[in-house]
C-alpha cells in the first residue's frame, strides 16, 4: 500500500518510509489564513495519516513567508452572516480539527515562520513541539477584532499557563520568538535558516525512540494534566509502569542498550 499522499489543495501531505509526514498549511497567498477549505484540509489529513500503517511523527509546517494568519476575516464575516447552523459547524470543525491535532497518538512537531496569529497560535498549542524561527511574530489577535478565542482557550492554557494567556488574550499584541518561548508556546528559537535542520533533529529524536513507549507517554501526560492522583488512579499507574517493563518493546529498548546497538524499531 502506497504512503498517504496530497500534493495540492490548501493541506498537502506525504509520508516518507521512516513513517515521517509532513502536513503542510498552503495558503500563502493570504498567509495560510484558515477557512472551510484549509479546515477540512487538516481533517482529511489526519483521517489520511491516522489509518497509515507506521506512522511515527508529524511535522506541521506553513508554506511562504508565514506560517499561519489565523482565521480568513473575509470568510469569517461570511460565516457571520450565515444561518446560526452554518455558524455554528463552521466553528465545530474548527475545534475540532485542533483538537484532534491535540490528540494524536504521534509527536506533532511544529516549525513555524512568520507570523503565527489568531488561530495559529492554537494550532501550534496543541502540537507536542514548537521551533519558531527568531524572526517569527506572535498573537493571540481575536480580540482586536470583537472576537474571542474559546475553542483555543484550553489548548493556550496549557501550553502558556493561564496567567500568560490572560495577558496575551486580552491585548492581543504581538510578541516575538524569544518572549514566546520564555512563556512556553515555544519550546526552541533558532535562525530561519536553520529551522528545517532543527525539525530534522527533533524528528530523529522521536525515532530513536519506541513508538508505543510515546503514544502511552502522550496519552497519559494529557489525561492528568492538572487532575489530582487518586487511590484507584496510582494503582493503575504502577501497574502500567511494570507492565511495561515486561512488554516486548522494552525488551528490546534494554536490550539495544546493553548490546550497543540501535533498537530494532529504528530499522
Amino acid at each position: 500500500m502506497k504512503p498517504p499522499h496530497n500534493a495540492t489543495g490548501p493541506v498537502t501531505w506525504s509520508m516518507d518510509a521512516r513513517g515521517v509526514a509532513s502536513v503542510v498549511l498552503n495558503r500563502p497567498e493570504v498567509n495560510n489564513a484558515y477557512d472551510t477549505g484549509l479546515v477540512q484540509g487538516i481533517h482529511d489529513a489526519i483521517d489520511a495519516l491516522s489509518g497509515a500503517a507506521g506512522l511515527r511523527a508529524i511535522l506541521l509546517k506553513g508554506n511562504g513567508r508565514h506560517f499561519q494568519a489565523g482565521a480568513d476575516l473575509k470568510w469569517i464575516r461570511g460565516v457571520a452572516g450565515s444561518t446560526p447552523v452554518a455558524n455554528l459547524d463552521a466553528s465545530r470543525a474548527t475545534a475540532d480539527a485542533v483538537r484532534r491535532l491535540d490528540g494524536a497518538a504521534v509527536p506533532t512537531v511544529a516549525l513555524v515562520q512568520g507570523g503565527c496569529f489568531g488561530g495559529g497560535t492554537g494550532i501550534i498549542a496543541a502540537c507536542d513541539v514548537v521551533v519558531a524561527a527568531d524572526s517569527a511574530m506572535f498573537s493571540i489577535s481575536e480580540v482586536r477584532w470583537g472576537l474571542t478565542e474559546a475553542i483555543i482557550i484550553p489548548q493556550l492554557n496549557d501550553a502558556m499557563s493561564l496567567r500568560q494567556v490572560r495577558r496575551y488574550a486580552l491585548t492581543g499584541e504581538r510578541f516575538g520568538a524569544e518572549q514566546a518561548r520564555r512563556i512556553g508556546l515555544v519550546h526552541e528559537v533558532v535562525p530561519l535558516a536553520e529551522l528545517e535542520a532543527a525539525g530534522a533533529r527533533i524528528i530523529e529524536q522521536i525515532l530513536e525512540n519506541g513508538p508505543v513507549a510515546i503514544a502511552e507517554t502522550k496519552a497519559l501526560a494529557r489525561e492528568l494534566a492538572g487532575v489530582p492522583v487518586d487511590a484507584a488512579t496510582f494503582e493503575r499507574l504502577v501497574e502500567s509502569h511494570a507492565a511495561k517493563r515486561q512488554s516486548a518493546e522494552a525488551v528490546e529498548g534494554l536490550a539495544s542498550f546493553a548490546e550497543k546497538r540501535p533498537a530494532r524499531w529504528n530499522r
